[in-house]
């Protein structure tokens, strides 16, 4: 995996700490909860992305895919926080309610699973790649 520099490093964590801050902050019914989780969001993906992988492990070219695709959700959840909070999709209360209402939780859910695993199997992978050189 190519390292981030210093700067990318502090916008990464940076952007973790703003996605915990927001989703705890959503629970606490903060206002301004959705845009502090969606800019952390933003960031945190967002050097998720320049951080690639420049190797022929087809094993860990499988799990960035897995680790795009939570962030899509990381993403998704953004976007359902929004939702959530004033319905601007423009749907009838029973969709609403059966779509949209406290779903980011779950999205949140399975993109922190899929994030958690994916990080954890690359960095062992990593390891292991190293050995063999």
């Amino acid at each position: 995996m190519r390292p981030l520099n210093k700067i990318q490093t502090v916008v990464y964590l940076l952007g973790a700490v703003m996605m915990v801050i927001g989703s705890g902050g959503y629970v606490l019914l903060w206002q301004v909860a959705p845009i502090i989780y969606a800019v952390g969001a933003l960031c945190f993906v967002a050097m998720q992305w320049v951080q690639r992988y420049e190797g022929t492990s087809f094993v860990i070219r499988r799990l960035r895919r897995i680790m795009i695709v939570s962030d899509f959700l990381f993403l998704l959840a953004a976007l359902l926080m929004f939702a959530n909070q004033s319905n601007f999709l423009g749907l009838d209360h029973f969709s609403y309610i059966k779509y949209i209402h406290n779903n980011w939780v779950v999205v949140l859910l399975v993109a922190a699973v899929l994030q958690l695993y994916s990080s954890h199997r690359i960095g062992h992978e990593l390891e292991k790649e190293a050995k063999k050189r």
